[in-house]
C-alpha cells in the first residue's frame, strides 16, 4: 500500500501550486496529478455540477489504485467532500481558505480574501468565517476570470494585471493587511500581487498545511514510502497540454488524458 500513488485533482492547472508542495515535502512518494481543465473553472458551476465532476475525477483516481486523494481545488473541496468522504473508502485531503490565521494575526482587523464564487457561497467557508472572522471586516471578492486567463496561458498578460488591479482595489481601501488566496491558482499571481499591494499585506495561501496535512495522514495510517528511489509522477490534462507545461516550468512529464 505505502507504494501506491498519491492522487491529486484540480478545475485545471492550479492545483500544481498544491502538488509541488506535496512532492517538496515528500519526495519518495509517487504521484497521479489530474488537471480537468476542459470542465474549469469550477467556481462557477452549480454545486450538482461539482459535485458530479469531482466524483468523475476520484474514481478515476481510485481505478488507479491511489492510497490516498487530495482534493487540491477550494470549490470541489467545500461542496463536494463531505459526500466524497461519505461515499467511498478512502482518505481525502481538502483545502479551504485560510481565513483562519490571517484573522487572527490581522493587526488591522481587516483582510480580504479572493476566492471563486462557488467557494465564497459555500456553506464552509460560511461557517468557518462566522467562528475565526468574528469582529473582522473579511473584503471578499470573486475572482471571477482569473481561472480561464491562466488556463488559457495569460498568466502573465495585460489583462489579467488590469483584473487584479480592480479586484485589489476595494481592499488596498479598506487597508488590509492579509490576503487570503482562496484558488489554488492563485498561488502563480503572488509575484504580481506583490507588485500591485502595500509591502505591509502579507499574503497566504494553504499548499504547505495541505502537503504537511497529506504527510499526517499517511503517517498515522502508516502509508508512507520510505524507499529512496525515483518516484513515479504522472500528470494528466484534458485540455491544452502546454499550459500545464507552462506552469510546471517543464520539469515534469506530462501528458494528454480524455477524462
Amino acid at each position: 500500500m505505502s507504494k501506491k500513488s498519491i492522487g491529486i485533482f484540480d478545475s485545471g492547472v492550479g492545483g500544481t501550486s498544491i502538488f509541488k508542495e506535496i512532492h517538496a515535502l515528500l519526495p519518495n512518494e509517487n504521484c497521479i496529478y489530474l488537471a480537468d481543465s476542459r470542465n474549469a473553472p469550477y467556481g462557477n458551476k452549480s454545486e450538482e455540477e461539482i459535485l458530479q465532476l469531482s466524483i468523475k475525477n476520484t474514481e478515476l483516481l481510485l481505478s488507479k489504485d491511489c492510497k490516498i486523494i487530495v482534493v487540491a481545488c477550494n470549490t470541489a473541496t467545500t461542496n463536494a467532500i463531505d459526500y466524497l468522504r461519505a461515499n467511498y473508502d478512502a482518505s481525502f485531503i481538502g483545502i479551504e481558505p485560510a481565513i483562519k490565521p490571517a484573522a487572527l494575526k490581522s493587526k488591522v482587523k481587516a483582510v480580504g480574501i479572493l476566492a471563486t464564487k462557488g467557494t465564497l457561497s459555500s456553506h464552509l467557508f460560511h461557517k468557518t468565517s462566522d467562528i475565526y472572522a468574528s469582529g473582522i471586516k473579511v473584503i471578499e471578492q470573486d475572482g471571477d476570470g482569473i481561472v480561464p486567463l491562466i488556463e488559457s496561458g495569460k498568466l502573465h498578460s495585460d489583462e489579467m494585471k488590469k483584473l487584479l488591479e480592480t479586484y485589489l482595489k476595494p481592499m488596498i481601501n479598506e487597508n488590509i493587511d492579509y490576503l487570503v488566496l482562496g484558488c489554488t491558482h492563485y498561488p502563480y499571481l503572488i509575484p504580481i500581487l506583490k507588485e500591485l499591494l502595500p509591502e505591509k499585506v502579507t499574503i497566504i495561501d494553504s499548499g504547505l498545511a495541505v502537503a504537511k496535512q497529506t504527510k499526517a495522514i499517511l503517517k498515522a495510517n502508516d502509508l508512507l514510502n520510505l524507499e529512496t528511489k525515483t518516484p513515479t509522477i504522472s500528470l494528466y490534462s484534458n485540455g491544452n497540454i502546454e499550459v500545464l507545461n507552462s506552469i510546471l516550468d517543464n520539469k515534469f512529464e506530462t501528458a494528454y488524458l480524455d477524462f
